[in-house]
């Protein structure tokens, strides 16, 4: 199809694009872009025990990363312990094992806490975690004050599409709110939530249904703290997203700049944001993980450059590349460093960040971009109607939704409307797999085991009791549990023992079926 003015006859510059740094915000946040600063290169990385993820950690940050990302395995992210009989088979799997404040200490030992952005990707389990690097960074001499980084804390997209909640959505949205409500006062510099479009674009979503879901829990989040009675310019600037980067290219970059334009709107219109940095939509992209393939996993290479470049070109602040292994394995010291030098060639060698917003002015990207909009838009009405994304997910709406788009495009890559390069077309029969495929240690369940053990013999087990019951106590009140968690996290309570605390308080959530 051919684009002409004719597409965008509408089109304003002022109104629908404005300057980078400018509402509202299409061409990017910041008057310079990457000429002023390049995007952080954070590659999310986790596995084993503690000491195998500080060790990997190390080797990024000589390699050239400028952001840490932690990948907690599942157990760390649904509240127990590894010793506990449900974290059988899932210990350091697909992420670091983490029990207490003692492996949180491994992980960034030799790490200083005030010369490195850390984000960590955990949601049911977030304000424990986000209480043990606070630890961390006292006891190396790091003031609140002085860290920062992001904690994802977006615990409906649980619900959606991930399905590592604990709690029910009301004392999970508490939760949520109570760290946007400590991080405000003693955290100014900590981004407290990245609202995650990522994992719904995981589970099938479309660009536009990722988009739109992903702008719809954000207003339940800014509506939540504000009926806390947190004015919306005291957090809202602290606020940030997380994108997938998926394979059409253009539609991508669209989505991105439709993102920031659209949610500049309802911050201006919808909450009366007064601060011109509260309007703001600042993002991490990840490369699309879905997208990778085990048959000929180095074309994965290929995928992965144009996902970056498209993020790139869209405007993120931050970025995630895939390894190419990835669709086979945690990925190895090798490819992960190509992951990160592909990163570092579109920034030093392409010429790319030279140029602010290059498409910008494009008759297909200025009409796909209002077009995204304008769909995305009637999603956000449609939910708005429903009572808002918590009363959806309640009625099953999303994950209606997401369950019909990826059953389209699975049948779609079935039949070769889609063509998937290496896997449904352009075979190789007589591929080999890659070698030196990363395995995680055997031996981490019995090493945290052994751990666990000898921290429950040394601790002061008074202290560590006494902390478990204020926070039973504060759990029963609309007190922020923030203070409580961080005392118990401080005697070396377990994350387990502190989430049993909160699962006899408020429950557990039992999915509904979709059908």
């Amino acid at each position: 199809m051919l684009h002409t003015p004719e597409h965008i006859k509408d089109f304003n510059y002022s109104r629908d694009l404005g300057n980078p740094g400018e509402y509202p915000f299409t061409r990017g946040v910041y008057p310079t872009m990457y000429r002023g600063k390049l995007w952080t290169m954070r590659q999310y990385a986790g596995y084993g025990t503690a000491e195998e993820s500080n060790k990997r950690y190390k080797y990024l940050l000589e390699q050239g990363q400028t952001g840490l990302s932690v990948a907690f395995d599942l157990p760390t992210q649904t509240g127990y312990d590894s010793d506990h009989p449900l974290a059988e088979g899932e210990i350091g799997k697909t992420g670091v094992a983490i029990d207490s404040l003692q492996d949180m200490e491994t992980l960034f030992d030799g790490i200083p806490l005030n010369k490195v952005s850390t984000s960590m990707t955990i949601n049911s389990t977030a304000a424990i975690l986000l209480a043990m690097y606070i630890a961390v960074a006292e006891k190396q001499g790091i003031p609140k004050e002085a860290l920062t980084g992001t904690v994802q804390n977006d615990i409906l997209k649980e619900y959606i599409a991930r399905g590592t909640y604990i709690f029910p959505p009301a004392p999970s949205m508490k939760l949520a709110i109570d760290i946007l409500e400590y991080c405000g006062k003693y955290l100014p510099k900590w981004n407290t939530i990245s609202i995650s479009g990522y994992h719904i674009r995981e589970a099938g979503a479309t660009a536009v249904q990722e988009l739109a879901f992903t702008l719809a829990n954000g207003i339940a989040y800014v509506e939540s703290a504000i009926a806390r009675g947190l004015p919306v310019d005291s957090f809202a600037l602290r606020l940030s997203f997380f994108f997938n980067a998926h394979n059409n290219f253009f539609e991508e970059i669209a989505k991105f700049r439709a993102a920031r334009r659209l949610w500049a709107k309802i911050m201006k219109d919808r909450f009366k944001a007064k601060n011109p940095k509260s309007w703001m939509l600042r993002f991490h992209t990840q490369t699309a993980g879905s997208t990778l393939t085990s048959q000929q996993p180095e074309n994965n290479v290929i995928r992965v450059t144009l996902q970056a470049l498209a993020a790139i070109l869209g405007g993120t602040q931050s970025l995630h590349t895939n390894s190419a292994d990835e669709a086979l394995a945690l990925p190895s010291d090798e490819s992960v460093r190509v992951a990160l030098r592909t990163q570092q060639i579109i920034a030093y060698e392409s010429g790319v960040p030279n140029t602010i917003d290059p498409l910008g002015g494009s008759y297909y990207i200025e009409w796909l971009t209002k077009d995204i909009e304008n769909k995305a838009t009637e999603y956000i009405d449609k939910i708005d109607s429903m009572g808002g994304a918590t009363r959806a997910i309640e009625l099953g709406y999303f994950q209606k939704e997401i369950h019909q788009s990826a059953y389209e495009y699975q049948k779609d890559i079935e039949n070769g409307e889609t063509t998937v390069v290496g896997m449904n077309k352009f075979k190789d029969e007589k591929e080999s797999k890659p070698k030196n495929l990363l395995k995680v240690n055997p031996k981490v369940r019995e090493q945290q085991f052994a751990k666990l053990k000898t921290l429950k013999s040394r601790r002061n087990n008074v202290r560590a009791g006494n902390s478990v019951s204020l926070l039973q106590k504060a759990a029963g009140t609309d007190k922020n549990f923030m203070p409580p968690i961080l005392e118990c996290v401080k005697s070396y309570a377990t994350l387990g023992e502190i989430c049993q605390v909160l699962r006899e308080e408020f429950g557990e959530y039992k999915e509904t079926p979709i059908l």
